[in-house]
């Protein structure tokens, strides 16, 4: 059963504490934190100072934290200790990508590597038996609320043949009621929504249909 993943980057940043609690009474499971360096991707978000202050605030939730970031690796020890459960860099990232694979599984965290809308999944092939989870990225990373770029859900199936049925995949962009069905259908087993879940004035009722569609 696929599962939405709100994205915090859609949040209200002067309410952090009162979002957390809508996700709380929504029965969220997973919320998906996008970091962006400003090098990597244009935009600049939070660091993992910002994690650790929502951890305890969540500490249920799976904390799915993605690094937008050109050196993400003297970071990772930082990211996990925070309290990330899931830690993703991106394949195009300039440091050395093994080496932040298992960085992030000897902090006992979920290792992930995501790939932009131009990047061919088959770019994490060297990297199958250490990773347990892909975010494919539907939108160009950076900036919310863009449309999905659907010719990229096709990597899905490519992901899957590489790294087997235990890999989770995840998939970020444009991500709304109207399509989040044929993603899941596609092969997606997290699907992160930000204006559509966070946006809306009723969240538990939102999220609530989100998941009764991909589920």
């Amino acid at each position: 059963m696929a599962k939405i993943a709100p994205s915090l980057l859609s949040a209200d940043f002067t309410k952090l504490a009162w979002e957390m609690e809508r996700l709380r009474d929504a029965k969220v499971e997973v919320l998906h934190l996008d970091v962006m360096d400003g090098h990597f991707v244009p935009n600049i978000t939070f660091g993992y100072s910002l994690v650790k202050a929502l951890r305890p605030l969540a500490p249920d939730l799976v904390f799915d934290v993605h690094l937008m970031m050109t050196h993400p690796l003297s970071y990772i020890d930082k990211f996990c200790d925070a309290g990330a459960d899931i830690l993703t860099v991106h394949v195009e990232c300039d440091d050395d990508i093994d080496a932040c694979l298992d960085a992030i599984a000897a902090k006992g965290v979920k290792p992930g590597l995501s790939v932009k809308p131009k990047t061919p999944a088959e770019a994490i092939k060297p990297y199958a038996d250490k990773l347990g989870y892909v975010l494919v990225m539907t939108v160009e990373p950076g900036f919310g609320g863009q449309s999905m770029i659907y010719d990229c859900l096709d990597k899905f199936s490519v992901v899957r043949e590489i790294c087997g049925s235990d890999v989770l995949i995840s998939v970020d962009g444009g991500v709304n009621a109207a399509n989040c069905a044929e993603v899941a259908a596609k092969g997606a087993d997290i699907l992160v929504a930000g204006n559509a879940v966070f946006g809306a004035s009723d969240m538990p009722a939102a999220f609530a249909g989100l998941s009764e569609k991909v589920g």
